[in-house]
């Protein structure tokens, strides 16, 4: 059976007839819709005022003043552009997003397990922290890290001249603690997640809590919870474009520079996403090889092996233990190894009684 008789009905035919004037219409719908966008940027959607005027090849002509120009685009194939404004920017957001996962994921660690604890005295406050900065918009957050030298010049008397803060430090800041709060919730599910026989396991060979957290539980969590862990980060890096409410020179601010200097907002914003598109989807392919990584260093070895490291027939093939080379004993060289005493050997039976049936002295 096909997978798509599992999954669903084939259609039959007035079904299909259906699917192709829906896909139709569909494509007509799209199609009717980047015309819109394409007129509207270019200035001419205002010179159609029948269906009759699509064919005027005037309306479709690019037009100098609208954001589809040449000259719209020039900018960016300009170097100085990209050396004084796209690439500073991408290195300030880079920088950005970079110190705030590595700071995310140690405070999702440390509260995620502390959330776990069976002590009340770490578990309540660390739950507080968490359901605490969940709850705050990312853009309080960094808002109220840069009023942090007013708060200190109102209670303590210092001059906010002897306490800055930075802008990539609130972006930093602000980051931090709302994807580290996301990102506890993430280990403890993962967490949660792991069957509870292999702490029970754990606990019997004489492991503490400890042990068993660091070397069986988090390791298997971190790898299930991967996805979710690196969804968040691409978030992270999305967010951090809310830096240029506080003038922080990132990717963002500095296309919008360009967009007002060079009054090509649609230009600059398409190549904006463009470059956000790119940086993401690498950060995903990342995520999908360390997962798959991580399966193939999970899968059992192809060669097994009785008790006692015997080797086993795999796939019919007679496996060869490896010392066998090395000691110079060929493979098909038979071992002379006495076999086990059993009950059948000896001439009894699993009753207790000889073979002719008499019983045994």
């Amino acid at each position: 059976m096909s997978a798509q008789a599992v999954l669903f009905d084939v259609p039959g035919p007035k079904a299909r007839a259906r699917n192709r004037i829906y896909s139709v219409l569909s494509l007509l719908l799209i199609a009717s819709g980047l015309a819109a966008i394409y007129l509207g940027f270019n200035r001419t959607l205002v010179m159609v005022s029948s269906p009759g005027d699509l064919t005027n090849t005037a309306i479709w002509a690019v037009n100098p003043s609208g954001q589809w120009a040449a000259d719209r685009w020039a900018p960016f194939i300009d170097p100085s552009t990209w050396t004084n404004y796209v690439l500073p920017g991408l290195m300030n957001t880079l920088t950005a997003a970079l110190i705030a996962s590595v700071l995310a994921v140690l405070f999702g660690l440390v509260f995620g397990i502390g959330r776990l604890s069976d002590h009340w005295w770490i578990r309540i406050p660390a739950g507080a922290v968490v359901e605490f900065f969940r709850g705050i918009p990312l853009l309080m957050l960094i808002f109220f890290t840069m009023a942090i030298p007013i708060v200190m010049n109102q209670v303590f008397g210092l001059p906010p001249a002897q306490f800055q803060v930075t802008a990539l430090a609130a972006v930093v800041t602000g980051l931090t603690l709302y994807n580290g709060s996301v990102l506890a919730e993430v280990f403890r599910a993962g967490i949660n997640a792991v069957p509870k026989g292999q702490t029970e396991a754990a606990q019997s060979i004489g492991m503490t809590k400890t042990q068993t957290m660091w070397t069986i539980l988090i390791p298997q969590a971190v790898t299930s919870m991967m996805p979710a862990i690196v969804a968040q980060l691409v978030v992270l890096l999305k967010d951090s474009a809310l830096g240029y409410i506080i003038a922080f020179p990132e990717l963002l601010r500095n296309f919008t520079l360009v967009a007002t200097r060079e009054n090509n907002v649609i230009p600059a914003a398409i190549v904006c996403a463009i470059i956000y598109i790119v940086i993401n989807l690498s950060l995903s392919r990342l995520a999908i090889w360390l997962e798959r990584r991580n399966a193939r260093r999970g899968k059992p070895s192809a060669k097994a092996t009785a008790a006692g490291g015997a080797p086993v027939a795999v796939n019919g093939a007679a496996a060869t233990p490896a010392g066998d080379e090395a000691a110079g004993i060929a493979p098909s060289e038979p071992r002379n190894e006495p076999l086990p005493d059993t009950e059948e050997q000896d001439g009894r039976d699993d009753d207790g009684t000889d073979g002719d049936g008499s019983q045994k002295s």
